[in-house]
């Protein structure tokens, strides 16, 4: 269950933010799937969390997106999460047209329960 975190310009249009968060959840799942959390393309509630912010009056930003992930880790992950960060930022930038993106991938150790 990956955690996003997206800090945005207030530049970008309120309608390019609803837009991100409606193709988020399925681009991170992409992007993070392994064979220990297979995504079958059925997105259920609390399987990708979003939380926007734009930064606050001392922060330092440069970009026009950031958009932070975290998702546990396992060796399959691990191995080539370059690659999976860079199809991540650019699958974002295909899908939104925002051009000024970065994307920080952590994998930490980690474990996760919910509620059913």
């Amino acid at each position: 269950m990956p955690l996003v975190e997206i800090t945005y310009s207030p530049e970008i249009p309120e309608a390019k933010l609803r837009e991100l968060g409606s193709v988020l959840p399925h681009l991170v799942s992409v992007a993070v799937e392994c064979p220990e959390e297979p995504y079958d393309g059925d997105l259920q509630p609390g399987d990708v969390e979003l939380r926007f912010r734009q930064p606050g009056p001392y922060d330092r930003f440069g970009l026009d997106l950031l958009v932070e992930v975290r998702s546990k880790w396992f060796p399959s992950r691990a191995d080539n999460r370059q690659e999976r960060v860079d199809l991540l930022r650019t699958s974002i930038e295909s899908a939104t047209g925002i051009d000024d993106v970065g994307v920080y991938l952590s994998l930490p150790v980690a474990a996760w329960s919910q509620s059913d």
